[in-house]
C-alpha cells in the first residue's frame, strides 16, 4: 500500500491570507497541493492560469498536483508543466474517452518529466480504461461533479476505487488512487478503506487549524 498523501485544494484557500496559509501548509504534513484548473467551458467555472501556479512554485514546498478540467488538455498540459506542475491529470471525457488520444497525452506528459494520469467524472465507468492502467502514475476519481467546491461526497463512486485497487494488486501496478470531492472526517475513512491513498481536501482543510485538519486525515 502506498503512503497516504493529503493534497489540500487551493481552490479553498483564503486568498486574502495567501502568504500566511502557504506558510502554514509548508509546516504541515501535506505533501501535495491540488490545483483545479477550470476553463469555463469543460466546466462552468473559471479558476487558475499558469502564472498562479508559478507563484505557488516559488513559495510552496509541496509537489504541485494539477487537475485539468479543460476542453483541450493537449494544449494546456505542457503549459502547466512548464509553469511548475509535478503531476498533471486530465479528464477522459475531454477526449470523448478516446483511448488512443489519452495514451498519446500520457506519453507526452511523461516525456516532459512529470507524473501523469487520468480523471473520470462520477458517471464515467472506470473499466473503459483498463488498457491504460500500465501507463498512469495516478487515477483520480471524482466523488462530486467537477466544477465547484463544497459539494457532498458521492459514496457510489467507491466501487470504482475498489475495482482500481483490485486491478492494481492483480497486475502489480504502482499507480496512486486519488479521490477529489467532499472529503472530510466523515468520508475520508470510507475512501481509504476502499483503496484510496491520495486524498484531495479543500473546505475541510482550510476551515480552522490547517495543520491539525491535515493530521486528522492521516489517522
Amino acid at each position: 500500500m502506498n503512503e497516504r498523501i493529503i493534497a489540500p485544494s487551493v481552490l479553498s484557500l483564503d486568498y486574502s491570507k495567501m502568504t500566511e496559509q502557504i506558510s502554514i501548509l509548508n509546516q504541515s504534513k501535506a505533501k501535495w497541493l491540488h490545483f483545479d484548473v477550470m476553463d469555463g467551458h469543460f466546466v462552468p467555472n473559471i479558476t487558475f492560469g499558469p502564472d498562479i501556479l508559478k507563484g505557488f512554485k516559488k513559495s510552496a514546498h509541496q509537489l504541485l498536483d494539477v487537475h485539468l478540467m479543460v476542453t483541450d488538455p493537449e494544449k494546456y498540459a505542457p503549459i502547466f508543466i512548464e509553469a511548475g506542475a509535478g503531476c498533471v491529470t486530465f479528464h477522459t471525457e475531454a477526449f470523448d474517452n478516446d483511448l488512443q488520444r489519452i495514451s498519446a497525452l500520457l506519453k507526452k506528459n511523461h516525456e516532459m518529466g512529470v507524473l501523469t494520469g487520468i480523471v473520470v467524472k462520477p458517471d464515467t465507468p472506470i473499466e473503459l480504461f483498463e488498457s491504460l492502467l500500465d501507463q498512469v502514475d495516478i487515477v483520480l476519481i471524482m466523488s462530486v461533479e467537477p466544477g465547484f467546491g463544497g459539494q457532498s461526497f458521492m459514496e457510489s463512486v467507491l466501487s470504482k476505487v475498489v475495482w482500481l485497487k483490485q486491478k492494481k494488486e492483480e497486475k502489480q501496478y504502482a499507480y496512486r488512487i486519488e479521490i477529489d470531492g467532499g472529503i472530510n472526517l466523515n468520508t475520508f475513512q470510507k475512501a481509504v478503506e476502499a483503496g484510496c491513498d491520495t486524498l484531495v481536501a479543500g473546505s475541510f482543510v482550510f476551515k480552522g487549524d490547517i495543520c491539525a485538519n491535515i493530521e486528522e486525515l492521516l489517522k
